[in-house]
């Protein structure tokens, strides 16, 4: 049997106490990485070796240094990824920008009455004006806002986006235009809910400062008429006009509409079988929507024009219309009706416009 310091096999050949190999060939045998591997031995503790089929040491197991590697690399991977994902979302060219980068134009709106050249005409009902008006073939209320039929998305927007513009801006028009809590009741909610959270400011300002300035005139977002002085006759609100939609880049659609809305008026007060009176408003406005809000369901309004009459030129339209009635004229004591006067040094846009209503405009009755 060897000494203590002999290999396992025994001394080899040639080496002190054995004889043949040299102390060099004796070295590379015992002494090379697999032997050394190999001889790691671990004396088991005295609780494990209780059982007898224990034996009394154990191979320390080594250190699997690849193992350490690969879940560094996979950590690596994974952060990677992640970057890469979060870099594309921001870098997406269909995502919109926040609102808070977004830049919306204020309203630019322009309220035109138009004076009649004589007496209003009037009569007992409204169906006999309509019948005969220019509005006899008008569709009634929302019907008489088409959307176009052979609507298709567009190179930016699909078809469903396109036909959410077209639904939104036809929205805003009934909620501004044929609403009567609107109309004659003062709410506000229903056309509030469905403009652009950024012109907001403007909208409320118009709503409680209302100025006749081309920026804040209340009838430039919404049809109001004084409820002291009228009231909406029967036989609904006669429309037709068109809806128009294009894409102005990748990030917008345009939608423009221009209606002729026609209503049937009587006094507020007095008699309610008081003589009724027609009332005309023309009214285009050029409406705009980013994804944001085809998303939110509201509409930024670029330029809102509205031509309206029988109205007096010297009546101020910013707050409510004041519709002429049935027998009245535009000017007082037979005095000629004019638009209040006009500042050039002013900023904004032409405040005290007004214009003649086309006796072709009003219905003809025999007298």
């Amino acid at each position: 049997m060897g000494g203590p310091g002999d290999p396992p096999d025994g001394t080899p050949d040639g080496a002190p106490g054995g004889g043949g190999a040299s102390e060099d060939e004796y070295r590379s045998v015992v002494f090379d990485e697999s032997f050394v591997r190999a001889a790691r031995l671990q004396e088991f503790s005295a609780d494990e070796r209780i059982d007898d089929h224990t034996p009394a040491v154990r191979r320390t197991p080594t250190l699997r240094r690849g193992l350490t590697r690969q879940a560094v690399l996979l950590v690596v991977l994974v952060l990677l990824a992640f970057g890469t994902a979060l870099y594309m979302g921001v870098r997406s060219p269909y995502r919109s920008a926040p609102l808070a980068a977004r830049h919306v134009d204020p309203l630019r709106m322009t309220v035109i009455p138009l004076a009649p050249t004589g007496p209003v005409p009037g009569a007992d009902g409204a169906g006999e004006l309509f019948a005969h008006s220019p509005a006899a073939s008008f569709a009634t209320a929302a019907d008489g806002i088409d959307e176009p039929r052979d609507t298709h998305g567009t190179a930016h927007f699909s078809d469903g986006q396109v036909r959410t513009a077209l639904d939104l801006a036809k929205q805003y028009l009934v909620a501004s235009m044929l609403d009567p809590d609107v109309l004659t009741g003062g709410a506000v909610r229903p056309v509030r809910a469905l403009v652009d959270p950024q012109q907001l400011p403007q909208f409320d300002r118009s709503l409680a400062h209302p100025a006749a300035d081309g920026r804040y005139a209340a009838t430039g977002w919404l049809l109001r008429f004084d409820p002291g002085q009228v009231r909406l006759a029967g036989s609904g609100i006669r429309v037709h006009g068109t809806l128009d939609v294009d894409e102005t880049d990748a990030n917008s659609l345009d939608v423009l509409s221009d209606h002729t809305f026609v209503y049937a008026l009587r006094p507020a007060h007095g008699d309610r079988d008081a003589r009724v009176s027609l009332f005309t408003v023309r009214r285009a406005v050029h409406f705009r929507f980013d994804r944001d809000d085809l998303r939110g369901r509201t509409a930024e309004l670029l330029a809102s024009t509205v031509q309206a009459g029988p109205l007096a030129c010297a009546t101020d339209s910013s707050a409510r219309l004041h519709p002429l009635l049935a027998g009245q004229r535009a000017g007082h004591s037979g005095e000629q009706d004019r638009p209040a006067g006009t500042d050039p040094y002013a900023t904004g846009g032409p405040a005290a416009l007004c214009g003649a209503l086309a006796p072709s405009a009003q219905p003809s009755l025999k007298p």
